[in-house]
């Protein structure tokens, strides 16, 4: 009897495959991300889980948010004087720097950072749980490991990460202000002047909404890839890092379109406010 052989599967096979898996893991993280949100709308979190995490995300992220701020604040200003150096408005770099700062650079990069020290950590805490069994000791006992785990660390990045997004400004429009003021000699007066004229209230909470937008993406991602990782170490490792990237990944493109909506509002909206304020 003659034996059939397989022709080898093609790469259309391969993409067929690969995005019939994104298709999945995409239901699987909206599924998961409605049951946090369920909860969030539902009930508390459990007592003695929101501080210690809030402290964990907060308080031991400052010292790397105020120095990532800082050296953003400075590396524009160092970048940026000689570009209006050579068209004689250098008084104006203060307006450049800190509008850039309030909108666009502090809160992402404030988010990247967050997304590396605190996504992969909590990715990471999550994965050595399920590979444990501490998760399924949870549900053994009764308690949504959904609620129990995921809900702190929800509201912990929601609460915490625009008040970080906040340092990260205020450091970087410090730094800022010294490279131009103390290092390239700009007028500190002009600088100053230029720079409350240029930022307005708008501008800060654009960027504080992107950041909390930034915040539930963080937690949401990374608790989703903690609860569905491999086993071993290396599915613990795999986690982290695919915590990271698709946090990295969608606050891009959450800032492009939050980006676009923003200023979509903004031109239409925020004159006709003013207008009626000032009237």
């Amino acid at each position: 009897m003659a034996t059939q052989t397989t022709a080898p599967a093609g790469p259309i096979v391969y993409l067929g495959q690969w995005v019939a898996e994104a298709i999945a893991a995409f239901g699987q993280f909206t599924q998961f991300a409605g049951a946090v949100f369920g909860w969030l709308f539902r009930r508390r979190p459990y007592p003695g889980t929101l501080v210690p995490t809030m402290f964990s995300i907060g308080v031991r992220s400052v010292p790397v948010v105020a120095i990532t701020g800082t050296f953003i604040g400075m590396v524009l200003a160092v970048q940026a004087f000689n570009q209006f150096r050579m068209m004689h408005i250098e008084s104006r770099l203060g307006a450049v720097i800190n509008a850039s700062l309030v909108t666009e650079l502090g809160p992402v990069l404030a988010a990247t950072m967050l997304a590396g020290r605190i996504g992969s950590s909590m990715a990471a805490e999550l994965a050595t749980m399920k590979v444990t069994e501490q998760i399924d000791g949870l549900r053994a006992l009764g308690v949504d490991p959904t609620h129990y785990l995921a809900l702190p660390r929800l509201v912990a990045c929601v609460v915490l990460i625009p008040l970080l997004t906040c340092i990260a400004d205020f450091m970087g429009v410090i730094g800022g202000a010294i490279v131009a003021i103390k290092i390239n000699h700009v007028a500190g007066f002009h600088y100053w002047l230029h720079s409350r004229d240029s930022v307005e209230l708008w501008d800060i909470g654009n960027g504080l909404t992107k950041s909390l937008f930034f915040g539930v993406e963080i937690a949401v991602i990374s608790c989703f890839c903690g609860f569905r990782a491999g086993a071993g170490a290396e599915g613990v490792g795999r986690a982290a890092t695919e915590a990271f990237v698709y946090s990295f990944v969608a606050i891009l493109m959450s800032d492009f379109f939050l980006g676009v909506f923003i200023n979509t509002v903004y031109h239409s909206i925020w004159p006709v406010t003013l207008s009626k304020l000032g009237g």
